[in-house]
């Protein structure tokens, strides 16, 4: 196994399953989900194993779920010692953002599962006040995605860019009418959109009500003065403690994703070159892969991988 310096990934929220935690239930870091369940107020063990795909769906569940297999697996990889190096960065795509400040030391499980658990219930309860979607358009460089939404929102509907995932791949979100508009006119651009099944208009001004009630949230939890480098999702930058995490928390959910940065800067500045995506589904390697070609990536999606 090669010994290069090595990048953590953390999938976001859209990679829940059902039954998810049925390959983790008998490994040792499984004892994760009794704490999880302390903090939350959530059964854990119930979430992951016999919970309904459908109801899966539902955005404080999703977010609890995929936080809860990602931060088992990276237990399970660090005390197996399977990440193939140094680690000297991590980053996670949205709610990944907060596996990511665990496996950096930012955070504490419990504290960080606290607020995946706040995070959740206040975009649920977002969604539900004003209702909105996501769609993914494929197929359009970046620029001519911000210019299309960019002149559509002069002309009223709501659609905003919400994700830049990699070349050829940004997620927009807004009103559904705005939605249904950009469908119609992505082939002026060269475009297709494919509709996500979401629960709400996410990084978009539209979950303003959630980044105020989380802002409260950040700023009474504890982060630690110093720990290894986490790169945000809304500037691509690398921090290491001298930052402002609740911050940068509550603009997460109302800003872009800049995924597609992010990767640069592990790969660029951070000197990582092998990126080793941890938790459910294999989302971020292939999007790692399509933005650096070169850079080794690697799944560590179920214990066998492990080995």
């Amino acid at each position: 196994m090669s010994r290069m310096p090595v990048a953590l990934l953390f999938p976001g929220q859209g990679t829940q399953k059902e039954a998810m935690g049925k390959l983790w239930k008998e490994t040792p870091s499984w004892e994760i989900t009794r704490q999880i369940s302390e903090v939350t107020g959530e059964n854990i063990p119930e979430l992951l194993l016999h919970t309904p795909g459908e109801r899966l769906r539902r955005t404080d569940l999703a977010q609890l779920a995929v936080f809860s297999v990602s931060v088992i697996a990276h237990a399970e990889a660090v005390r197996r010692d399977a990440l193939g190096g140094p680690v000297v960065a991590s980053a996670g795509h949205s709610l990944g953002e907060y596996a990511a400040l665990v496996a950096a030391g930012a955070l504490t499980l419990p504290a960080a599962a606290g607020l995946v658990a706040a995070r959740g219930r206040a975009m649920r309860k977002a969604a539900e006040a004003v209702e909105g979607t996501m769609g993914v358009l494929v197929a359009a460089p970046l620029s001519e995605v911000a210019a299309l939404t960019a002149r559509m929102r002069e002309e009223c509907p709501d659609v905003w860019v919400a994700n830049v995932n990699a070349p050829g791949q940004t997620v927009v979100s807004g009103s559904a009418e705005g939605i249904d508009r950009l469908a119609r006119e992505a082939p002026s651009i060269g475009a297709k959109l494919i509709r996500l099944q979401v629960g709400g208009a996410f990084h978009s001004p539209y979950m303003e009500p959630a980044a105020d009630t989380l802002r409260t949230a950040l700023k009474n939890t504890a982060f630690a003065p110093s720990h290894l480098p986490v790169v945000a999702n809304v500037d691509a930058e690398a921090h290491s403690g001298d930052c402002d995490w609740p911050a940068l928390g509550t603009r997460q959910l109302t800003s872009p994703v800049l995924w597609e940065q992010s990767v640069h800067t592990l790969v660029g500045p951070l000197g990582c070159r092998r990126l080793v995506e941890i938790g459910p589904g294999r989302t971020l390697a292939g999007l790692s892969r399509r933005i650096s070609p070169d850079t080794e990536v690697v799944s560590l999606d179920t214990p066998s991988a492990l080995d």
